[in-house]
């Protein structure tokens, strides 16, 4: 029954886009957690509100200098974010207000621990460029996916109707993300046109080894990675991450274009 549980509360990912340190770790003890509020009716949005409190908690450590107490409430706060998707999908209470609520309180708890990480380092202009980046590049991770599974036929919503309370969220991701969506999409389309992709070319382009490798670059890496360099005393290291995954882009999409023209 424990089994049967998980696997129907994993979220449906298209093939490759596994992140890898979240399906063996964070995922399994999530589900954990899964199993004893599953039984107390726990609505997943208090979970959202549990992990975002986590979130700014670590930020507050992180100001604090405690850093090992930092990197651990990040940890919980993965195992949290990862948890609140589960329940609602393992308790049948999937909603577009859960969706959007789990995506904003992430780039506010982001936010937070880059300013954080802003007051104990005093590099705020690479505080800022790594925040860009990293936002950019979870967006990239979400719209790669989503047009992947668009371009083998399976709709993925970017941004899902909304009504009530979600459709006050659904306005704040219009502002936040929706830009980065339209961005990332208009720019695949136009390379894709500049090549002359039919529709054998537009399949290899949209591959499922770039989608692997962009997965690896999630939010539950990004923070694992910035708990152990918390853990090193090296906050400042963490910063060059998010830049140095952004510039993988590059010869991911050099690898793009080559298996189009080949």
């Amino acid at each position: 029954m424990a089994r049967a549980t998980l696997r129907s509360s994993r979220k449906a990912r298209a093939a490759g886009s596994t992140e890898l340190l979240c399906e063996g770790v964070f995922r399994p003890l999530a589900h954990a957690v899964v199993l004893a509020l599953l039984p107390l009716r726990v609505p997943p949005p208090a979970v959202v509100f549990a992990a975002t409190g986590t979130g700014l908690a670590a930020a507050a450590e992180i100001g604090r200098g405690d850093f090992i107490g930092a990197a651990l409430l990040l940890q919980l706060k993965t195992v949290l974010d990862n948890a609140d998707g589960q329940l609602a999908r393992a308790a049948g209470r999937v909603s577009v207000f859960g969706r959007y609520l789990d995506s904003e309180s992430d780039l506010l708890v982001n936010a937070v621990l880059f300013v954080a990480l802003g007051y104990v380092t005093g590099r705020w202009w690479l505080v800022a460029v790594s925040f860009a980046v990293l936002t950019f590049v979870l967006s990239v991770d979400f719209n790669l996916e989503r047009l992947y599974r668009r371009e083998r036929g399976e709709e993925h919503e970017a941004r899902p109707q909304a009504q009530g309370a979600a459709a006050s969220l659904a306005r704040v991701y219009d502002l936040v993300y929706a830009p980065q969506d339209r961005l990332v999409e208009r720019l695949v389309e136009t390379r894709l046109r500049k090549l002359g992709a039919g529709p054998a070319e537009r399949l290899r382009y949209h591959d499922a080894a770039t989608l692997t490798v962009v997965a690896n670059f999630g939010l539950s890496t990004q923070l694992a990675a910035l708990g152990v360099c918390l853990v090193a005393g090296r906050p400042v290291v963490y910063l060059w991450i998010p830049i140095a995954c952004g510039l993988a882009f590059v010869p991911l999409e050099l690898r793009r274009r080559y298996l189009v023209r080949r």
